[in-house]
């Protein structure tokens, strides 16, 4: 069994979605109909990466595909609180500087 979850949270304008555990492979699907969800209920998506712990290949895809679908849309996909492997994927691929990061107090409506 996945050590993933996703929950989602919204706000005034956007939905804050927060990934935990692993992001794989095995969660694919799940990364991509929480994102889509996401997307589609407001123009800003925030996803808070502080409580993952891996993202693979698979979990880089679908934060790309939920960026372009919100793009498409007039809206926004952006990151907060990456830290350790996971920022460092985001770096190496440039994922992290594509969809940009806004501040958790922004994130949390302040």
């Amino acid at each position: 069994m996945p050590n993933f979850e996703a929950t989602t949270q919204e706000g005034t304008g956007h939905v804050r979605v927060t990934l935990t555990g692993e992001c794989d492979l095995a969660v694919r699907d799940e990364l991509h109909s929480v994102l889509e969800s996401a997307v589609n209920a407001a123009p800003l998506v925030i996803v808070d990466l502080g409580r993952l712990d891996f993202l693979d290949s698979s979990g880089v895809h679908g934060l790309v595909v939920a960026h372009l679908e919100a793009q498409a849309r007039g809206g926004r996909v952006a990151l907060v609180n990456p830290s350790g492997s996971v920022a460092d994927v985001l770096d190496i691929t440039g994922v992290g500087t594509l969809l940009g990061t806004v501040s958790d107090e922004k994130a949390a409506g302040g």
